[in-house]
């Protein structure tokens, strides 16, 4: 018999959203007349804007004639789409299309980026945290099994309300920092003075900043950084990866892509160096066929004029169902965090167990939402809720919490 990946056993008994699936799905068999109203897992639930739909019927078309029939495609995107990017966010600060890759979305991005790093490589993570930046790493043996909450070789950066959701910086240094701003699960956000710090820390002590700014679109306080790039010095130590997913419902298409600068680099054993640019391009053409030619052509629509309308008509939508869950808690005397400029509302609990409160909402208003546990120690206290769902039906969760007793 074949020997299983060790590493694998050392990760959680399961992922974060598949219990939450398991406990909801169980009082659905038990309670099948109960109308269940999902604000945990962050799907999004409104259709794919009309210039989307226009575009993937368009290329759809093309491929049923000889002429414009697409296969396989260059691994690392359509010039048309790399151009489109650059142009319309990442020419102000100097970038080019081969230093564009584009995916089926951040996540895989996320998780398969650190393979390009040594095993020996320490990594730091906000703590809460989305779980995949923890799990791959641990997938990969950077780290052990959890003891007390945390993995054993991943440094933690506390952020609670009593830090205003700010991580400090490491005592321990790392080679990797994962910083995601807006932040899930917390849907706060950091400052350009905030960011530089750790521009500046990173810079100082060659660590490599892997960005997660699939949300950035969300933003709406004036001064608040879109893209770590708009940070001095930020090509010298940073990735970034964004997203289609969140801000034009690309969930089930699947888009999203990486900025890697080119003259970001890692040592190698013989002393030498290797673009990190150039090792992605290496896996990304080993293990990746490249995103589908129509997928491509929807996301280039969504630059479009009229895109980015659509866009942030959806975006706008989003946010007022946050400004609604906000003001539901808030009138509970509870403490909320995020759905400003995130479509994420972080809630202080009234009591320390956030998988109780998790299941008094559920068998109490049939509402669900996320523990703040899943996302690491210091999530404990604290539950997420997504801005999601639809707007009638984020109205009427918010009506059945003047019925919830705590």
């Amino acid at each position: 018999m074949a020997l299983a990946n060790h590493f694998y056993q050392n990760l959680a008994g399961s992922y974060l959203f598949s219990e939450i699936a398991k406990r909801v799905n169980k009082y659905s068999a038990e309670n099948p007349d109960k109308k269940i109203i999902r604000l945990g897992i962050g799907d999004v639930t409104k259709p794919l804007p009309p210039s989307v739909i226009a575009a993937l019927h368009k290329a759809v078309d093309e491929q049923a004639t000889a002429e414009g029939f697409r296969g396989y495609g260059p691994e690392q995107g359509y010039d048309f789409l790399r151009e489109t990017i650059v142009n319309d966010c990442f020419a102000q600060f100097g970038f080019e299309k081969d230093e564009i890759f584009v995916s089926d979305g951040a996540k895989s991005d996320i998780g398969n980026f650190q393979e390009l790093f040594d095993i020996s490589c320490k990594v730091a993570i906000t703590d809460p945290v989305y779980p995949v930046y923890a799990d791959s790493n641990v997938m990969a043996g950077r780290a052990a099994a959890q003891k007390d909450g945390l993995f054993q070789g991943i440094i933690y950066l506390s952020c609670t309300s009593e830090n205003n959701f700010v991580p400090e910086l490491p005592k321990e240094r790392p080679d990797i920092i994962y910083l995601c701003y807006p932040n899930n699960p917390t849907g706060t956000v950091l400052t350009k003075e905030q960011l530089k710090i750790w521009v500046d820390y990173a810079r100082a002590n060659e660590s490599i900043i892997l960005f997660d700014s699939a949300y950035e679109a969300f933003i709406r306080t004036p001064g608040i950084p879109h893209s770590i790039y708009e940070i001095e010095g930020a090509k010298e130590c940073a990735v970034e990866f964004r997203s289609y997913s969140k801000i034009a419902g690309f969930t089930g298409l699947r888009c999203g892509y990486v900025v890697i600068p080119r003259n970001l680099s890692l040592k190698t054993k013989n002393g030498g160096s290797a673009a990190l640019r150039d090792l992605w391009l290496r896996r990304q053409t080993t293990k990746y066929n490249g995103t589908p030619y129509v997928v491509q052509r929807a996301a280039q629509a969504v630059h479009g004029e009229q895109g980015k309308k659509e866009v942030k008509e959806l975006i706008d939508a989003y946010l007022l169902n946050a400004k609604h869950i906000r003001e539901g808690f808030a009138n509970m005397g509870l403490t909320v965090y995020g759905g400003v400029d995130a479509p994420y509302v972080w809630l202080k609990l009234p009591i320390n167990d956030s998988w109780k409160f998790f299941d008094e909402l559920l068998n109490q208003v049939n509402i669900v939402g996320t523990p703040g546990q899943g996302f690491g120690l210091c999530g404990e206290g604290y539950f997420r809720l997504t801005a999601f769902g639809s707007y009638e039906n984020t109205l009427e969760a918010v009506e059945r919490l003047k019925k919830f007793k705590f």
